[in-house]
Parts: C-alpha cells; structure tokens; sequence
C-alpha cells in the first residue's frame, strides 16, 4: 500500500455509480435503434453504423489512450476522458442530422476509457484483502449501468422520445464529470515505467508473440461481444416492426433480463476456478449455442424467446470470465497489457456485431440475423474446444 488515502466505504459506491454512467452510455441505442432509424430516415443496414462505429473507435480508444495510465495519474485521465463523453453525448443529443449523431456516437465511443481506469486508481487506496470487494463492486457497476441503460431507455423513448434518453444521459455524465475531481483524490506518485509513449504501445506486440492464448481468448470474446450485440439490435428492429408490433418499452423489459447474470457469473466463476477456465468455457459454449439455435424456433412468441434469451444471458458473461481467466493468472507486470489486447479484440468483435446484425436484418430480417449468430456461435464453440489444448 502506498501513501494514499484509502478509500472510504461511501468513495467506492460513489465510484461504482461513477463507471455505471460512464459505461451505460453505449448501450443506450440497443433498445431505441429502430426508433433513431426512422427519426433520421435512414435504412436499418445504415443505422448499424451508430453501435459499430462506437465499438470500433472505443477499441481504438483503449488501444492508443489506456495506456497513458501507466504515465500519467489515473485520476486526471479520467476526468479529462469522462468531459470527453459529456462533450460527445451533448452532440449526440443536440444533433438535427444523421451524419453529425454518428461523429457524436463515435466520439462517445473513443473516450470511453474510464471504466478501465477506475479499477486501477480503486486498487491503488484499498487494503490487499479487500481489493478483490472492491473490484467486484466496481464491476457490479459496471453490469448494473448497461442493464439500466437497455430497460430505461426503452421506456423511456416509448413515452418520451428517443432524444429524452440522451438529454437524462447527458446530464447524468455532467453531473459525475463535476463530481469526479472532488470523489478522486490526488496524490498519485508518478509511474515508475518510462518508456516513450510509442514504445509502450509497440511493446504489446511481443506480448501477443509470446503468449499466443491471448489471441484466441480475445477472438472468442469477440465472437461472444459481437453476437450479444447482434442479437439485441436485431431483436430491437423485429420486436418493433410491423409483424410483431411491440414498442420500444417492450424491448428494454427484456433487456432486464441480463439482471441473471449479476447473480450468476459469480458463481459460475467459482465453477471454473474447480474445472479449469480452458474446460468450463467450453461447457458454457455450448450451452449458448443450444440457446441461440432456439431463436428463431421460438421467435413467434414473446413469451417463448424468454427461453433462449435467458439461456444466452446465463452463460454468456461466463465466457468472458473464463477467457480473461486465462491470462490473468500470469506475471503480473504484462496483465494490464494483456488485458489491453483483449478488450481491444473484444470491442473490434462488438463493433463488427452492431454492423452486421443491422446489415443481415435488413438484408433477410429476423431469419438472417438467427442464422448469422447460429454460424458465429458454431465458430466460438469451436475456438473454445480448440483453446483447451492451451491448458494440457
């Protein structure tokens, strides 16, 4: 422990709220993608440049920003990049045309780095038996701000309009942008590694040479990212179109049930740390792939898709558990690198997911989109299969 002031209990829930806003504000559009399509009369392939484009630049993001933390304080990253996002959702909100909505979306996207820095000033101003608490709480956040942010803004836009979502978001960001200086304090000493700012991105290549399962545990979550992802903005467009006919509160209500997972991950975490990461992984494959060839048998009912949704949401935050497991395990002086790599692979896959779902729904509505994710699901199972040689 370092020279620090620690903690107070109230600093770490504010904290929690904290990455719950910052977070949320990508997944707003999930619920209301098919509501912003029609305001700005574009077609459903090219609306899917909103979620993408944002997925694709925070990738970017973390690649060239996060890691200033390892040179700069934490503490002014995240202030400065949490005024980046209220600057970013203000464009969004105030934009009358197309174009200008997606430069505000995608700038949302590349500032989006707090999240993941967060943690790090957290780890610095706890005591080592509870870092373990206090992580689990931000990530608690975390899952509590995208869970909150598909059901309100659903509800939201059906009795108010889609732009209501990103004047509250807007507000809710100025409102912790204020607050983070005086909830961070300073005092942060200045880190010890030196490198050039070129040199600390180039050296996460030979990380990626030498330890080779991060890319295949990257690629997978990719696949998992990209096919949540796909899957929710191409349920939004079906549940919203004239054959079905629910509105966009209908689409957030079922969003809620990614609540499942706040309370199964943690023990399906366990699980894996019994059977091994490289084992369970492959298990939860499986199962989501069982869930996702239900889709499109059971899509005629809202009441059925409960069945394959609450399946996929069981198991899927699993996956990404399981894939970061085996890495973090390793020395500890290249797990923020590595963890750099697979957040980036991560939101690559969730940036090609928003296009695509988008893309084939308009192409061959709720069908293609059902046979998209069948395939993308087939492809991760076996990754996972063939990642466990990894482990022998």
């Amino acid at each position: 422990m370092n020279d620090t002031a620690r903690l107070t209990g109230a600093q770490e829930t504010s904290l929690a709220i904290a990455a719950a806003v910052v977070t949320a504000n990508a997944y707003y559009i999930h619920p209301i993608i098919g509501e912003v399509a029609d305001h700005f009369g574009v077609s459903h392939a090219r609306i899917g440049l909103v979620p993408a484009l944002n997925q694709l630049a925070l990738a970017l993001g973390i690649f060239m920003l996060l890691p200033l933390g390892d040179r700069i304080s934490n503490r002014r990253l995240t202030i400065a990049f949490a005024a980046g996002q209220t600057a970013s959702l203000a464009i969004m909100t105030l934009a009358q045309g197309f174009t200008l909505f997606v430069i505000g979306s995608t700038l949302l996207g590349y500032f989006t780095i707090a999240p993941y820095l967060l943690p790090a000033y957290a780890s610095k101003r706890v005591a080592p038996e509870r870092l373990g608490q206090v992580t689990a709480k931000l990530a608690a956040g975390v899952i509590l701000g995208i869970l909150v942010a598909r059901v309100g803004a659903g509800v939201m836009a059906e009795h108010l309009g889609w732009r209501s979502v990103y004047w509250l978001a807007t507000a809710l960001m100025l409102a912790v942008t204020l607050a983070l200086p005086r909830l961070m304090e300073g005092g942060e000493r200045s880190a010890s590694d030196r490198q050039s700012y070129p040199a600390l991105l180039m050296s996460v290549f030979p990380l990626i040479a030498r330890h080779r399962e991060i890319a295949i545990s990257g690629a997978i979550q990719a696949l998992n990212f990209g096919q949540f992802i796909a899957v929710w903005l191409g349920l939004a467009l079906y549940l919203t179109s004239p054959q079905m006919g629910y509105g966009t509160d209908t689409v957030g209500y079922l969003a809620g049930l990614a609540a499942v997972s706040i309370v199964s991950t943690p023990r399906l975490g366990r699980w894996a740390d019994h059977v091994g990461p490289r084992w369970a992984r492959v298990i939860f494959a499986l199962i989501q792939l069982a869930g996702i060839a239900l889709l499109y048998p059971l899509s005629g009912s809202l009441w059925t898709l409960l069945l394959p949704l609450f399946v996929t949401n069981l198991v899927g935050p699993g996956i990404d558990v399981t894939g970061r497991m085996t890495f973090l395990a390793l020395d500890p002086a290249v797990r923020t690198r590595l963890t750099t790599v697979y957040v980036v692979i991560m939101f690559v896959g969730g940036g090609i997911g928003s296009f695509a779902g988008t893309a084939v729904y308009d192409a061959f509505g709720w069908a293609g989109t059902c046979a998209l994710m069948g395939l993308c699901s087939l492809l991760l199972t076996a990754l996972a299969m063939t990642a466990r040689r990894f482990g022998r």
